[in-house]
């Protein structure tokens, strides 16, 4: 759609004294298709032009009608519908779809851009639950979606592996804890661990200051501690990274925040040195009152490192070592404040990355209406989620398909597609509940319904036994839009669908979001189911066999591609 949209504005652009960019974020599509393909508001028009809209419109018109990638214009209230000549179009982009799918997707805006993305970020020794599950598939999708629009990109997990939550594990391990019990199950075991703290505490606040003590130990290089912590370490990404695994999820970088102990010090006299450091309560902070934002603390009172201090040395670093000119950080939306007084101290540093760093929010994950404490012991196992998801998978695939080769691959990337797709499907700022009834709901709007429409398309091709090099346009035929080449209403929807590619991945891009690429492989399997059903493919005649072949690959293909955008596996069979 780039390619015509850009050859429209190139014939108005003389008309109208707008820049030819400008004339390509105007154009829309109209909300009925019996109006036309685009159409152009002439509002904004009016007064530069010093004519009614409808006048303009009407103008405008003339002049588009000229055009070959146009076969009607016509004036209506102020706006200009424009309908595309169908074959030169289509043959354009089905060809480009089955050729060279990145081509039709991505204008390759960013390459020059390097950024680091931080997503994911578990808590050591605590379980992974459904509530990291956002920030995870959220992050992995923005990941692979700025790589499509031309960004080198570096991947970090940002571990929870410092802080006074380590203290009370420790206490904790040491007045309860038994090793064999733990070394059996080391996440659940040391998270139970944990909630006993607090409950505990609870009754015998003193227990707090054991949690204290012991983080001071750690920081302090105390043997035990040290010693307690690195194992919990290490047992918590060997679990972790089973879960990684089975959500195609990797990462360049695990850089937990206690990689940046030894860093913090040279922020901190940075900070001195630029006279941003002020005393306040005991506590050394980054004054942001005429910002009307609360004071950064970089040390607390006790001496102890903070969150924002580990951070400003961590954007140093990706920036300084990692080579990153843009930073994002893919964290939930009641860190909204931490962030907003991060990027302002790096402004306030001088840092020239600072205008290029972002927050990407998201909603809060919710099961069954309740909000998540890890604290208080109310979490659901995220493993637990993809088991019971693949599970069901596997009864479908055994009720339906029992003949089915790769079972158990099949239902893995079914299973977890659904448990993904689910969340991806929503826009991300808005919080989801999780809800087993409908994470595993494989009717409707679902990522099962979307790995179907791809493994139907795989089948068509199998069945065929046409050589892929053969389905293409023909190119000959551009100028006939009647008889055996002309295109009926539901191909020419799916190419309109196909089209649209690369405008879903400059919004996902530019929004952060993958919720719209998501959203765009529903509509996409939408126009395609329509055009299956409405339109014999392998029975039809020669031309139109070979036509709808190649909408079927190019459909097939972009579909692939969309899916691997949003992190799931596109099946070839199910």
């Amino acid at each position: 759609m780039k390619a015509v949209k850009a050859t429209i504005a190139k014939a108005l652009q003389p008309v109208t004294g707008l820049d030819e960019d400008t004339l390509v974020q105007m154009l829309e599509y109209p909300p009925n298709p019996e109006l036309g393909d685009l159409a152009l508001p002439c509002f904004k028009l009016a007064k530069t032009l010093r004519k009614n809209p409808a006048e303009i419109a009407q103008t405008l018109a003339d002049v588009l009608v000229q055009s070959p990638a146009v076969t009607a214009a016509s004036p209506a209230g102020g706006f200009l519908n424009i309908s595309l000549a169908r074959l030169p179009f289509a043959t354009e982009v089905v060809n480009l779809a089955a050729v060279d799918t990145h081509a039709l997707f991505s204008s390759d805006r960013n390459k020059g851009h390097k950024a680091a993305v931080d997503y994911s970020s578990p808590n050591i020794a605590k379980p992974f639950g459904v509530g990291h599950l956002r920030s995870t598939i959220i992050g992995e999708s923005i990941v692979r979606l700025m790589r499509e629009d031309g960004y080198e990109v570096v991947g970090i997990n940002h571990l929870g592996d410092w802080g006074t939550q380590f203290g009370k594990t420790i206490a904790a391990y040491l007045k309860w804890g038994d090793e064999a019990t733990v070394r059996a199950d080391p996440v659940r075991e040391l998270f139970k661990l944990y909630v006993r703290f607090h409950e505990e505490a609870e009754r015998d606040p003193a227990l707090e200051d054991e949690g204290r003590y012991w983080f001071k130990q750690l920081e302090d290089g105390n043997q035990q501690a040290v010693s307690l912590w690195q194992w919990f370490i290490d047992e918590s990404l060997k679990a972790f990274k089973e879960t990684y695994a089975l959500l195609n999820v990797s990462f360049d970088h695990y850089l937990g925040e206690s990689f940046y102990n030894d860093k913090m010090d040279a922020v901190v006299e940075e900070l001195l040195a630029d006279k941003l450091l002020v005393e306040d309560e005991g506590a050394e902070v980054v004054d942001l009152s005429a910002y009307d934002m609360p004071p950064c603390i970089i040390k607390k009172s006790d001496g102890t490192s903070i969150y924002a201090t580990r951070d400003l040395a961590a954007a140093e670093y990706r920036h300084d070592k990692l080579g990153a000119d843009t930073l994002i950080y893919v964290v939930g939306g009641e860190q909204r404040l931490h962030f907003q007084q991060l990027f302002k101290v790096l402004e306030l540093m001088g840092k020239p990355y600072a205008s290029r760093a972002q927050h990407v929010s998201f909603g809060m994950m919710k099961f069954n209406g309740a909000r998540l404490s890890t604290r208080r012991g109310h979490v659901v196992y995220l493993e637990d989620v993809l088991a019971k998801a693949i599970d069901e998978a596997q009864k479908i695939i055994e009720e339906k398909n029992p003949n089915l080769a790769d079972k158990d691959a099949v239902a893995t990337s079914v299973g977890v597609g659904a448990v993904v797709f689910n969340d991806l499907k929503t826009y991300r700022i808005h919080d989801v509940d999780f809800r087993y009834e409908d994470v595993l709901n494989f009717d409707g709007e679902t990522g099962p319904y979307v790995q179907y429409t791809h493994a139907r398309a795989c089948s068509v091709l199998r069945k065929s036994n046409d050589a892929k090099a053969t389905m293409r346009l023909d190119t000959s035929a551009q100028g006939d839009d009647e008889g055996e080449s002309a295109l009926n209403d539901s191909e020419w929807a799916l190419v309109l669908q196909l089209a649209q590619a690369n405008e879903a991945l400059n919004r996902a891009v530019d929004e952060y979001d993958p919720s719209v690429m998501a959203r765009y492989t529903l509509q996409l399997c939408h126009a395609f189911n329509r055009f299956y059903h409405h339109n014999p493919i392998l029975q039809s005649e020669s031309a139109q066999r070979t036509r709808r072949l190649a909408m079927t690959l190019a459909t097939r293909n972009v579909l692939a591609r969309a899916l691997y955008l949003i992190g799931m596996d596109a099946p070839k069979e199910m």
